[in-house]
This record gives C-alpha cells, sequence and structure tokens, in this order.
C-alpha cells in the first residue's frame, strides 16, 4: 500500500507544479478543455459552490476573426466562505470569486491553471483566517484534481 501511495503522489507532482514566481498551480488533464471545464463545473456545483460565469474565450477571439486555442475561465465560489475572507481583509474582494482556467497548449495538452489561495492570502496580507484559506486551498486541489483525473 506505502508503494502505490509513494507512486501516486510521484504522478501527481509530475503533472502539477507550483511557480515560486507567481503561485500559479497548473494541473495537466486527461481530457479536453470542454470535457475538463465541464467536470469541473459539476463537481463544484455537487459540493454546493456557485458557477458565477463560465467565459469561452475561443468563441469569443472567433466572434472577432482571431485565433486562439481552446480556453475556458471558469469563476466559481461561495459567498458564505468569500464573505469570511473579506471580512478578514475586504481586498480580497479583488480576487473572489475564485477562477480557474482551462487551456490547451501549442502540443495539444490541455492544463487546469489557478491561483493557489495561499498564494493570495499574503497578497492580502490577510490575519486570523489561515484555517478558512487553508480550507480553500485544499478544496480547490481536490476539486482541480478530480477535474483533471481519468
Amino acid at each position: 500500500m506505502i508503494k502505490l501511495t509513494s507512486l501516486g503522489a510521484l504522478i501527481l507532482s509530475a503533472s502539477f507544479s507550483l511557480s515560486a514566481a507567481d503561485s500559479m498551480v497548473k494541473m495537466q488533464s486527461a481530457h479536453s478543455v470542454q470535457e475538463t471545464a465541464d467536470r469541473f463545473a459539476e463537481i463544484a456545483e455537487s459540493k454546493g459552490l456557485n458557477i458565477f460565469a463560465r467565459i469561452d474565450h475561443q468563441k469569443n477571439a472567433e466572434a472577432v476573426d482571431l485565433d486562439l486555442r481552446p480556453t475556458q475561465l471558469i469563476i466559481f465560489g461561495n459567498p458564505k466562505v468569500g464573505t469570511l475572507l473579506m471580512q478578514c481583509e475586504q481586498s480580497m474582494g479583488l480576487d473572489l470569486p475564485l477562477k480557474v482556467l482551462v487551456t490547451e497548449d501549442e502540443k495539444q495538452q490541455v492544463w487546469l491553471s489557478y491561483y493557489d489561495p495561499m498564494y493570495l492570502k499574503g497578497v492580502h496580507n490577510m490575519e486570523g483566517c489561515g484555517k478558512v484559506i487553508e480550507k480553500v486551498s485544499g478544496v480547490l486541489s481536490a476539486l482541480s484534481s478530480s477535474s483533471v483525473s481519468k
């Protein structure tokens, strides 16, 4: 069992990266952009989160006769949790609701990306909401992992 857990951690770390420069989390998806975005939205809603908006940047580019690889943005959250975060530091409203971006790169690999909430905690100099931010970070990581896995 330990070997399986270690193998799982190794596989996850190979497709997951956190850049120290910008704290963007990127997870490679086993699905298309559309399917990854659909899976994320369905899982998020099943966990009681609201999908506030879904933006298809590729479709918008086509509308103005420009090309863009598949790119979808999902804006989502929970007003109760978001309000708690803004009560700690109102400027957090700049980064709420949360967002995930699902893209296809030039090699036709699909990625789900988001800013780690722990990074946002630092950006907004939040004090006293560490446990809430940690929970949000864990939920976002779990949702994203479920969305990109086979």
